[in-house]
């Protein structure tokens, strides 16, 4: 399968908005060639396209070590569904009046400013990331 869609445009998304788009991973990290319309699920694992031929074999990151951290008397945590909690309460904290924000008149003004930046006279627009990180 060619990936040609994927490598002429690899960036779906502004990085001013929500991410609405991504492209598809195959098992094996590879792109599909078909596009999701929602914003990829959370992992600890940044999706990077293995090249077609290795030179040599590379060291695998043991990712279950970073989860491994949170565990209490042999209780594992899914890291990967609270964070996916975490975006789904904010999304919808975010849908809210302001009145309804239960933050303090700092944070309130804080937030405003920051979402009413999107089209600034002096260049500075924050990222959805930056702003979604306030958020939350």
């Amino acid at each position: 399968m060619t990936t040609d869609r994927f490598y002429e445009r690899p960036i779906l998304n502004s990085p001013y908005v929500r991410p609405s788009q991504h492209w598809e991973l195959d098992d094996s990290g590879r792109p599909t060639n078909r596009i999701a319309n929602n914003r990829r699920r959370f992992s600890f694992i940044t999706p990077i396209p293995r090249p077609n031929q290795r030179e040599g074999i590379q060291n695998e990151l043991d990712i279950d070590t970073t989860a491994q951290r949170f565990a209490i008397d042999d209780q594992q945590y899914d890291l990967t569904e609270f964070i996916e909690s975490i975006r789904d309460s904010v999304d919808r904290w975010r849908t809210l009046p302001d009145a309804h924000w239960r933050v303090t008149p700092e944070t309130a003004r804080l937030l405003k400013h920051w979402r009413g930046r999107a089209s600034s006279v002096d260049g500075f627009r924050p990222f959805f990331c930056q702003v979604e990180a306030v958020e939350t």
